[in-house]
C-alpha cells in the first residue's frame, strides 16, 4: 500500500520537474542560467488561475482532448513499475492497453484540434496521426522484445527482467531497442528534432499547433498531460536501462529517479547539439527506430 501511494505522489508531482530540467540543461548550453527548475509548475498554476476561452464553434470534444491528454497517462502510469518491483496494476497483456492510451489520448487531442474548425490545426492534427503511424510499431517492437525475454506479457515483468537475464543473454538487441525507444520518446514528445516545443510558427509545428486555441486552465492541462507522457514514456527506457533490482526500495527509488533526471538531461543535450529535421526526414527517422526495434527482435529468434 506504502509502495502504491509513492508510486501516485511521483507520478502527480516529478513529471514537470523534468521539463524543468530539460530547460536548465539547454540553458546551461547556451550560456544561460536559465529559469528554475520549479518554472513548469509555475506556470502551470499561473494558467490554472486563469479564465479559459472558448470559441463559438467549439464542441464538448474541444474540452474532453485536455482532460485525456491528463487522465490516458496517468492511467498508463498505473501499468508500469517505477522504483518498486510492480505496478499498481498488472495483467498479461497489459502492454497493449498501455500503449492505446496513449493512443486514445493522441485521438481526442487531434480531434480537439479539429473541432475548432482551423485550417492550421487541422494540419497539425494531420502530422501528429500521421507520425503516430510510424512511432507505434517501432513502441510495439521494443515490448514483444522485451516479452520475448522476459517470457510474459505484463509490463511489471518485462521492465524486471533486463536485469535478471536480459543484458547477458540478449544485450544487443536491448541496445537496439533503448536506441529506438529513445527515439520514440523525442517524437511522441514533439521534442527536437521533430518539433520544437517553444516555436510558434505554424507551418513547421505539430504538436503545439493543435492546442493554439486552448486557454487558462485547458491549456495548463495539456502541458501537464506532456509531462506526464514524458515521464511514463521515459519510464520504459529507465527501467531496461538502469538497475532496480536491488534488496532495498530505497535503493531502488533513488536509483529510478536518478534515472530519470539523468534521461532529462540527455534530451536537453540532444536538443541543443542537433537541429530541427526537415520534415520530409521525420518519417525516414521513425521508420528507422522501427528498424532498429525489429532487428532487436530478429536476434532473438534462433
Amino acid at each position: 500500500m506504502l509502495e502504491t501511494v509513492l508510486h501516485l505522489v511521483v507520478v502527480l508531482t516529478v513529471p514537470p520537474l523534468l521539463l524543468g530540467v530539460i530547460g536548465r540543461t539547454k540553458a546551461a548550453f547556451a550560456g544561460r542560467t536559465g529559469a528554475p527548475v520549479l518554472q513548469p509548475w509555475y506556470d502551470l498554476l499561473r494558467l490554472f488561475r486563469k479564465e479559459m476561452v472558448l470559441s463559438t464553434t467549439t464542441t464538448w470534444v474541444f474540452l474532453v482532448g485536455p482532460v485525456l491528454a491528463v487522465v490516458a497517462p496517468l492511467a498508463a502510469s498505473l501499468l508500469v513499475p517505477f522504483g518498486g518491483s510492480r505496478a499498481p496494476v498488472s495483467f498479461s497483456g497489459d502492454l497493449v492497453l498501455f500503449a492505446y492510451l496513449f493512443a486514445l489520448s493522441r485521438f481526442f487531442t487531434a480531434a480537439a484540434a479539429l473541432d475548432t474548425g482551423s485550417a492550421f490545426e487541422g494540419m497539425g492534427a494531420a502530422r501528429e496521426v500521421s507520425f503516430a503511424c510510424l512511432a507505434e510499431p517501432a513502441l510495439f517492437f521494443g515490448l514483444l522484445v522485451l516479452g520475448r525475454i522476459s517470457g510474459t506479457l505484463s509490463l511489471s515483468s518485462m521492465l524486471s527482467a533486463p536485469w535478471t537475464t536480459g543484458w547477458i543473454t540478449a544485450g544487443a538487441s536491448l541496445v537496439l531497442v533503448v536506441a529506438g525507444w529513445f527515439v520514440v520518446l523525442l517524437a511522441e514528445n514533439s521534442r527536437i528534432p521533430f518539433d520544437d516545443p517553444n516555436t510558434h510558427l505554424e507551418l513547421t509545428m505539430i504538436h503545439e499547433v493543435m492546442v493554439l486555441d486552448h486557454s487558462g486552465p485547458a491549456l495548463g492541462l495539456i502541458l501537464y498531460g506532456s509531462s506526464l507522457k514524458l515521464f511514463v514514456l521515459g519510464t520504459l527506457l529507465i527501467r531496461t536501462v538502469v538497475p532496480c533490482g536491488a534488496s532495498s526500495p530505497l535503493v531502488n527509488w533513488v536509483a529510478f529517479l536518478s534515472g530519470m533526471f539523468l534521461l532529462a538531461v540527455v534530451v536537453g543535450v540532444v536538443e541543443s547539439v542537433i537541429a530541427r529535421l526537415r520534415m520530409i526526414r521525420i518519417p525516414q527517422l521513425l521508420v528507422t527506430a522501427c528498424l532498429l526495434s525489429a532487428f532487436g527482435m530478429i536476434l532473438l529468434i534462433r
